[in-house]
């Protein structure tokens, strides 16, 4: 079964709440994301984040077309589905609503992009191109609650299936915007281009670039970008000694960074257990 795992969706922007744009409600909704993605105890964000899923809903009720507001539910119910929540069933209903919002929030934005999920490939990369620089924010949301919705779907072949597009929609947003979430995007790029293996198509030096790059740019500080390195990466190709060390770095760094403590602490839990099973692995 292929599984993107929990971290190369971590960063689907908690902080993406902060962009809502309303006078009335922005100030509350950057100082909340701040505040969670600065949590160092993921279950305190596990069991207080429903509330804010509830508000953000409400949010879109009062502003059902307002892009912001629409990517940023996308971004925390991706994120709430993938990250705190084990029944599928359930993961299954979140993601598939963070999808409709991210189907809906680029919509907002592009009336050309209406209809965009619905369509077989060869139609969906010419709207890609028609996208522009404005669009950027709305189409990183969708493709990463495109992301989210797959993963809850890990079993399902209709699902993995649309990974070509989501990966399509990440390349678009490099192409627009080569800064916008760089490492991010650096980083993402790096588990598709590594998810499968060589002899299915995977491109594993332009995926350890990838890496390389993301950690580059973050300055090392999102140490997810490690974990996945070595999941995806080192695993695959069975390079024991990357794959450890990257691991150990990860543990042994303070995982206390602005804007990246929560998604460092769940790094270093998810590098703690892969390091657990790597004897059994290798």
């Amino acid at each position: 079964m292929i599984k993107l795992g929990t971290i190369i969706l971590c960063a689907l922007a908690l902080a993406g709440c902060g962009s809502l744009v309303s006078s009335a409600t922005s100030g509350m909704a950057a100082n909340l994301s701040a505040a969670i993605l600065n949590q160092d105890d993921p279950e305190t964000v596990r069991d207080g984040a429903p509330a804010f899923l509830i508000m953000l809903d409400s949010f879109v009720e009062g502003s059902p077309d307002d892009p912001a507001m629409l990517g940023a539910a996308a971004d925390l119910y991706a994120a709430y589905g993938v990250l705190f929540v084990d029944d599928p069933a359930r993961a299954e209903r979140l993601t598939g609503r963070s999808l409709d919002y991210g189907r809906r929030a680029l919509c907002a934005t592009d009336a050309a992009a209406c209809g965009i999920a619905d369509t077989g490939f060869r139609d969906y990369a010419p709207v890609l191109q028609s996208l522009g620089a404005d669009d950027v924010p709305t189409l990183y949301s969708y493709s990463l609650s495109k992301l989210a919705w797959i993963q809850a779907r890990a079993g399902d072949m209709g699902a993995l299936a649309e990974l070509p597009k989501a990966q399509a929609a990440l390349d678009r947003v490099r192409e627009l915007d080569h800064d916008y979430r760089e490492a991010e995007v650096e980083r993402y790029l790096g588990v598709l281009a590594t998810i499968r293996p060589p002899a299915l198509g995977g491109r594993f030096d332009e995926g350890r670039a990838y890496f390389e790059r993301a950690i580059e740019l973050s300055g090392g500080r999102d140490l997810g970008a490690r974990v996945d390195f070595a999941r995806y990466y080192a695993r695959t190709l069975y390079e024991r000694e990357l794959h450890d060390q990257l691991l150990n770095e990860v543990i042994s760094a303070d995982p206390r960074a602005e804007g990246l403590t929560l998604l460092n602490v769940l790094a270093q839990r998810e590098a703690a257990e892969l390091l657990a099973s790597a004897d059994d692995y290798f």
